[in-house]
């Protein structure tokens, strides 16, 4: 059978950053032809960034994406790479009227290219698009017809894009009707928790379903609030995994398949679903290789806490750089929270850029100062106090607040010092929210909300205290210092906003909290099938009264990553002003 070596380039790209991106598939070009690649692949829409959202609707990006595919074709070809295919994801336009989408032609495309010997060998876009969770491809995208297979030293190697793998028909079944020896399918598909197990099965499953190997190559690296953890796989026909790659990190894949020889009668016609197959011959004979074999390897399986923990790593610190920030900010209480999102800051980041703002008041207590300044000592973050006390006088005697007025003006106090010193120094200050709390309303609008990014607003405060034992572990296996103070674990959560105050005052137990929170949030599930799982009906009622009444307060909470199947933001929408109640 035909030796094929494939390059599976795992990278990250940023959205809108044509130049930068077309740099970043040269310079993994040359570590792949290096390697002795004979095809190369990158992800979904690497030219461009992915999601580019509504720049798809302007034609000024769209011509400009074009633009730079045709001259990264070119340049591949002047450094010598030209007679090795490359496939490159980028934001195209159709030629043709689509009049069943009710789309022109010249409508939005995410298609995928290869690039030989100086130009554009073959373009084709994604045949499904998908339409739920934070995905609205059919809001900008009009779907590609065709089965695109490129022979590549005597092997037929089918193409897809994402969810074309994703959901049931289409180029799957398509390339077994054509008799191809390879799938492979281009990725930006964003981060969950437990994804890594249901995509490593739908892969093995769609490789028996195509009857061929299949190359999974997704992105890397994040984008706003979505991360891109990577754990390309191929397998076999058989649903063998031949190689994975890690999470979170940029990588080049090589490995060697032996494959299937195309037909002598290269594949035309219709198959499947409709789809057009569209061939293209680039090397149509095997050579000789007697080159050592590369078998790509099998990355080691992230436990579940370090995964959550390193989407949380990578997204924000592909927010703050790729936002322009060098350094962050953010207050420290001596709580769980801050003390999780300072961690995890000084590992995305370096401790030097991450500075911690002490805020005392006449309830904080001694340990929490305390435990401020020992997570400083062992992090490395610079630490400085700033009393809020004379603030707080000065605006108690104009006003002479009582209750609840009260306690949110020592947080609108921490929050105006943090936004103070953000515009005076240039930090990005990170809200140290969590899900739980947001869910709930249980944060501060223009206080403890404030701020650029939440690095902990899709956790639930139960995986919070998850996470910080496990950085802790982590920590002391490597014989390192463990980051967190083991008193701001320990300690019973509050917002020490009156004397003696704790969060179970105001919120149930956070273990019972979470599980009812991720019933309603995450499934969407109503209060008969929450309380018929065994949960007292009162609490179920007061809980959804809470979600739903802080609708507003969410919407101006501070994008921050994803890692649920339905956090705060795009992949669940509601409307603030809703007189729906589950607990009528």
């Amino acid at each position: 059978m035909p030796r094929l070596r494939i390059a599976l380039n795992q990278t990250d790209a940023c959205v809108g950053d044509l130049t930068g991106n077309a740099e970043t598939i040269v310079r993994w070009t040359r570590e792949a032809a290096r390697r002795d690649a004979h095809l190369i692949a990158f992800p979904e829409m690497v030219l461009t960034g992915y999601p580019v959202e509504d720049l798809a609707l302007r034609s000024s990006f769209v011509e400009a994406s074009r633009a730079a595919l045709r001259a990264l074709a070119a340049r591949l070809a002047d450094e010598g790479f030209g007679d090795t295919p490359v496939v490159v994801g980028y934001l195209d336009r159709c030629e043709q009227a689509q009049p069943r989408y009710g789309q022109p032609a010249g409508a939005p495309q995410n298609a995928a290219a290869v690039l030989y010997r100086g130009a554009v060998a073959l373009s084709f876009a994604k045949h499904h698009l998908p339409n739920y969770g934070v995905f609205d491809e059919f809001r900008y995208f009009v779907p590609g017809e065709t089965l695109p297979v490129v022979r590549v030293r005597g092997v037929d190697v089918a193409l897809a894009i994402c969810e074309d793998l994703w959901q049931d028909g289409g180029r799957v079944p398509a390339a077994r009707s054509a008799g191809a020896g390879l799938l492979v399918s281009v990725n930006a598909s964003p981060y969950e928790r437990n994804k890594d197990d249901t995509r490593l099965e739908l892969v093995r499953r769609r490789a028996r379903e195509a009857g061929c190997a299949i190359a999974y190559l997704a992105m890397s690296g994040a984008q706003d609030d979505l991360v891109f953890d990577g754990d390309s796989i191929v397998v076999g026909r058989d649903g063998a995994v031949l190689a994975r790659a890690p999470q979170f990190e940029e990588c080049c894949v090589v490995l060697d398949l032996d494959l299937p020889a195309a037909a002598p009668r290269a594949p035309s016609g219709v198959v499947d679903d409709g789809l057009r197959i569209e061939h293209v011959v680039l090397t149509p004979d095997p050579l000789p290789d007697d080159a050592p074999w590369e078998t790509g390897g099998q990355a080691p399986h992230l436990e579940d806490a370090e995964e959550i923990y390193g989407a949380l790593v990578a997204g924000l610190r592909g927010y703050v750089t790729k936002n322009g920030f060098r350094s962050v900010l953010l207050g420290l209480s001596g709580g769980i929270d801050s003390a999780l999102v300072a961690a995890i800051a000084c590992d995305a980041l370096g401790a030097r850029n991450v500075y911690g703002v002490s805020m005392p008041s006449r309830y904080s207590s001694e340990h929490s100062k305390e435990d401020a300044a020992e997570l400083a000592r062992r992090t490395g973050l610079r630490l400085r106090t700033v009393p809020i006390g004379p603030m707080f006088d000065a605006y108690m005697a104009s006003l002479e607040l009582t209750g609840v007025a009260e306690e949110n003006l020592q947080a609108r106090l921490r929050g105006t010092t943090l936004m103070a010193l953000s515009n005076q120094e240039g930090h990005l200050v990170l809200a140290p929210g969590n899900k739980s709390e947001l869910a709930c309303g249980y944060s501060t609008l223009y206080g403890d909300a404030v701020g650029g990014f939440g690095p902990i607003k899709d956790v639930y405060k139960s995986d919070v205290f998850r996470l910080a034992r496990w950085r802790n572990r982590s920590a002391a296996e490597h014989g390192r210092t463990p980051p967190i103070p083991e008193n701001s674990i320990t300690k019973p959560p509050s917002a020490e906003l009156r004397p003696g105050q704790v969060d179970t005052d105001s919120l149930p137990d956070y273990e019972v909290l979470d599980a009812i929170l991720e019933l309603y949030v995450d499934r969407d599930q109503g209060r008969e099938r929450i309380v018929g799982l065994g949960y007292e009906d009162e609490l179920v009622v007061r809980v959804l009264r809470m979600v739903d009444a802080a609708e507003y307060k969410r919407r101006q909470y501070p994008p921050g990553t994803k890692i649920s199947a339905k956090g705060f933001g795009k992949d669940r929408r509601l409307p603030v002003t809703n007189h729906w109640r589950e607990s009528v």
